[in-house]
């Protein structure tokens, strides 16, 4: 099955299950009349939301580079996951509004146990669904999957939240009959708010940070060691800039060669760093410009030198 294929198909998922969550968290949030469970309901709302985003995110960001797009259309994909923590920042605000109306004018819920049933159901899907889209999310570098992924965990760990709540009303009441326990469900639905909001925060910054054309550290520290150890007639390299957008990888460098060497001799190397950059990241856009050592040493030069002290004073004299 090919990457796009397979990063729709469980995009799809993610959207089909999340839509059968909504209705069933509504139907009985409203049916026991726990703020906790309708704040759940919200959260998964916001979940299909963010779901049906990816799913148009993974669609856009397979397209092959056009002539208005000769880059691709891998932002997308960063685009819908900055989309994506702006509607939890949202969700999570309501969320709390109400739950602090709820704990000023406390609401009996009736059939917590039911609740319990729900949030229980809600938990073991999610965490289904979520493995499968981080797995595809990770093995794909799909930014969209991921953010989707981290959606559906979240609400997982809000899912549970809320059981416990529920289960600890159950319990009150139970051992102290006569006393009340409903505070403890806006409480729970607190709770939910603020891990939706650090979930929120996290996927800003991933999201944010590609769109921003942030250098990639781990795959430039890698180049500069496979430069210096491949063995090649490379005299020194420098300006080497890296980003990403989507699951795409741009590395652009400059090596320093003999200025005698012949133009094919030259792009011969070239074509060898870049098959090279690409054999350790799949899917990465290389450009590297060849330039012609004149012994002038620069500080820019001397910064990506990989010549020894000896041989770089022998260049320095002969050119």
């Amino acid at each position: 099955m090919n990457v796009a294929k397979r990063k729709a198909e469980v995009a799809l998922l993610s959207v089909i299950s999340n839509t059968i969550l909504v209705v069933l968290k509504v139907w009985i949030g409203i049916l026991i009349g726990s703020v906790s469970i309708i704040s759940e309901a919200i959260h998964s709302g916001v979940d299909l939301l963010a779901a049906v985003i990816a799913l148009f995110a993974v669609k856009s960001a397979g397209k092959s580079p056009d002539e208005k797009h000769p880059f691709g259309h891998g932002k997308v994909e960063n685009i819908s996951g900055t989309v994506e923590a702006i509607l939890i920042f949202a969700a999570a605000g309501w969320i709390f509004y109400e739950a602090v109306h709820k704990l000023i004018r406390p609401q009996q819920i009736d059939a917590p146990a039911l609740g319990v049933a729900v949030m229980l159901v809600s938990a073991v899907v999610n965490i289904f669904v979520s493995q499968k889209l981080f797995k595809v999310g990770k093995e794909t570098e799909s930014v969209a999957l991921q953010g989707d992924a981290w959606h559906l965990r979240t609400d997982v760990y809000t899912s549970v939240g809320v059981m416990a709540g529920l289960a600890l009303i159950m319990a009150g009441e139970g051992l102290f009959p006569g006393v009340h326990f409903d505070w403890l469900d806006p409480v729970a639905a607190i709770a939910v708010a603020l891990l939706i909001i650090r979930a929120a925060y996290e996927l800003t910054i991933r999201s944010a940070r590609d769109l921003l054309d942030v250098s990639l550290p781990e795959e430039e520290k890698w180049i500069r060691h496979a430069l210096a150890r491949l063995g090649l007639p490379i005299r020194g390299f420098h300006s080497l800039r890296t980003r990403k957008a989507g699951a795409t990888r741009f590395v652009e460098l400059h090596i320093v060669l003999d200025n005698n060497m012949s133009i094919q001799e030259s792009h011969r190397i070239s074509d060898q760093i870049a098959a090279k950059i690409k054999e350790e990241f799949p899917d990465t856009q290389v450009t590297v410009h060849e330039e012609p050592c004149d012994g002038s040493c620069s500080s820019r030069c001397l910064a990506g030198c990989l010549l020894n002290e000896h041989d770089r004073r022998k260049v320095k004299l002969h050119g």
